[in-house]
């Protein structure tokens, strides 16, 4: 038997599972072994059936999605047209990434291993399903998975084994090399272009918007601070409906970037080339050439809570001994939860992690920075306004990101902060974005009921629904609004007035801290069990929920449940059938996020 090529193919989202994949490649690198890992949708997919060994890891989205770097590989492994026995060659493996608070945990890695198997391939060992609610987070499923993989492998390979290893502590090649210019006379312009080709922006291509206003929405006593942004997409071609989401990169704080340039002893101002060791493509969102600033400020994750691969990496730097040690502890199995309570308990950054770790640090040889830092992930935010309402005009609903751990500094999200950082008053400010295709669709019939339940900032694809609707002559539209106090963060509570007096709303709200008892959303929904009744069983309303994820949303379905059982004296087993109806036929859909 030719010795193999191990191809790692990983679908991820937020780059978790991305990280798990280059963990495996770098194991099968110091194993000596011939590895390959990318993205499923820029493999050829059609080289499958000539494959001999394949290792998925793949992460859930969403209500049971594929993330969007393997949609296109999912919909060709889907076909009907692929014949039975085609991948009768291959031996696989496969890793989900996903999270047991979400109802459809791993759903993507336990479709995907039924689907290989329909189609003739063999499975090598059972399926990881790594969990984010572990106290040790996935690598708690992850580690012993890895242990039976490579027993596994070797048993199929044996003459693989005889291999001499590379050591733990060696660095394995950087993936690219960097190349400084001496000359700084034309320097890289990191201003936005605005695209002349008439495309769609994209994630490859975003359209850079320009912000119009940044106001805070909540009352300057409350705790938490919410802004409503306002961008101009003039000619952007940007299309999009109720239920949108829209995706911007967001930026490091200029005092993270300085810091992490004296850190490093590297000049903001210099220019470099890269050049990839092996086939690797230079990273599309890097210009060539690029300045380390650009490179600080707007790809490399520094603001991060560090992965476990992070201190793997440094622990080959390390040359003090104190240092190395600890280390090394932390990159070990058995260092886990030492780990757990250094770094992502309190959220410790990656940057901190440096500044803890000098020695370390001053050892870092520049050409390893894309392997130690991920590149910042996009992040997603509901479209808050219709372009029927506002055109040319996309809003958006923020809440900043702040709270305090054992750490010093408080801990800001990386996005709402650099977001509620912008000010238009002082210069224009341009925000690179695109739009996507949001989970929540909104029925086409003029008179068929849609009911919302949009607590907090959750409320923001209720109000581009509802501007949609009532500007199309739909009135048949009830809102379930909650938040902590009438005064201080009820959101456009004047435009829901309007819409109420046109005749076009029906508003229930909840305002948790203005009585002695707590009130919420769900108690509403029950409190309205005869109106939701009929509108659901008697006119075929749609149910929505959008907001966090935490309890919310599963204590609103349980309040539907005892609505139908209330009112529709049925069992619990039959409501429980009537909301899983609902959702298979699009009526009842939430979306959530953590």
């Amino acid at each position: 038997m030719s010795n193999p090529t191990l191809l790692i193919l990983y679908g991820s989202q937020t780059g978790t599972a991305q990280d798990t994949a280059q963990r495996i490649a770098r194991q099968a690198q110091r194993r000596r072994l011939l590895v390959q890992a990318m993205p499923l949708d820029d493999y050829n997919v059609a080289n499958l059936i000539s494959e001999s060994v394949v290792v998925f890891v793949c992460s859930t989205t969403g209500q049971g999605d594929p993330p969007d770097n393997m949609k296109n590989f999912w919909r060709f492994l889907f076909r009907k047209s692929l014949p039975a026995g085609s991948l009768c060659r291959l031996d696989f493996a496969i890793v989900g990434l996903g999270d047991s608070s979400y109802p459809k945990f791993n759903f993507v890695a336990k479709k995907l291993h039924k689907r290989l198997l329909q189609l003739g391939a063999s499975l090598l060992l059972p399926v990881g399903l790594a969990d984010d609610q572990h106290d040790l987070g996935p690598d708690a499923v992850i580690d012993p998975w890895l242990t039976s993989f490579w027993d596994k492998f070797f048993a199929l390979y044996p003459s693989l084994k005889d291999l001499n290893p590379l050591r733990e502590d060696e660095p394995l090649p950087p993936t690219y090399t960097f190349h400084f210019l001496d000359d700084v006379k034309d320097v890289t312009d990191d201003r936005l272009r605005i695209p002349t080709e008439q495309t769609k922006p994209s994630q490859s291509h975003p359209f850079p918007a320009r912000l119009l206003s940044n106001k805070r929405v909540t009352d300057v006593a409350h705790f938490q601070e919410v802004r409503h942004i306002e961008f101009d997409i003039t000619g952007s071609n940007i299309e999009f409906t109720a239920g949108d989401v829209v995706m911007m990169y967001p930026c490091n704080a200029p005092e993270d970037v300085h810091q992490f340039c004296q850190l490093l002893r590297l000049d903001p101002e210099s220019r470099f080339t890269l050049r990839p060791s092996d086939n690797t493509a230079v990273p599309a969102r890097l210009p060539q050439p690029c300045t380390i600033r650009h490179l600080v400020e707007k790809y490399l994750d520094i603001a991060a809570v560090p992965r476990r691969s992070f201190f793997e990496l440094l622990a080959t730097f390390a040359t003090n001994e104190l240092e190395r040690e600890k280390l090394a502890e932390f990159s070990s199995a058995a260092g886990q939860d030492d780990l757990h309570s250094y770094c992502n308990r309190p959220r410790r950054t990656a940057l901190e992690v440096l500044a803890d770790f000098p020695h370390t640090t001053a050892e870092l040889r520049v050409d390893y920075l894309l392997d130690l830092f991920p590149e910042i992930q996009p992040r997603s935010f509901s479209i808050a306004s219709s372009l029927q309402v506002h055109p040319n005009r996309l809003h958006i609903l923020v809440a900043v990101v702040s709270y305090k751990t054992k750490l010093y500094k408080p801990r800001r999200g990386l996005c709402s902060t650099w977001l509620a950082s912008l000010d238009p008053e002082q210069g224009e400010v341009y925000v690179p974005l695109w739009v996507k295709k949001g989970s929540l669709k909104f029925p086409k019939e003029k008179d068929t009921p849609v009911i919302m339940v949009g607590p907090g900032t959750g409320v923001a694809p209720f109000r581009s629904a509802l501007q949609e609707r009532t500007a199309e002559g739909k009135t048949a539209n009830v809102l379930f609004f909650g938040c902590r106090s009438q005064f201080k963060d009820f959101y456009f509570s004047s435009e829901w007035e309007e819409m109420i007096k046109a005749g076009q709303l029906s508003l229930f709200t909840a305002f948790s801290r203005d009585q002695e008892e707590k009130v919420y959303v769900q108690h509403r929904v029950l409190e309205n069990a005869k109106l939701l009744q009929d509108l659901i069983v008697n006119k075929s309303a749609y149910f929505y929920i959008a907001g966090n994820a935490k309890q919310m949303p599963t204590s609103v379905r349980d309040a539907l449940k005892e609505v139908f059982q209330q009112e529709g004296g049925v069992s619990s087993e039959d409501a429980e059938q009537m909301l899983d109806a609902m959702e298979r036929s699009g009526r009842l859909q939430s979306e959530t996020w953590s």
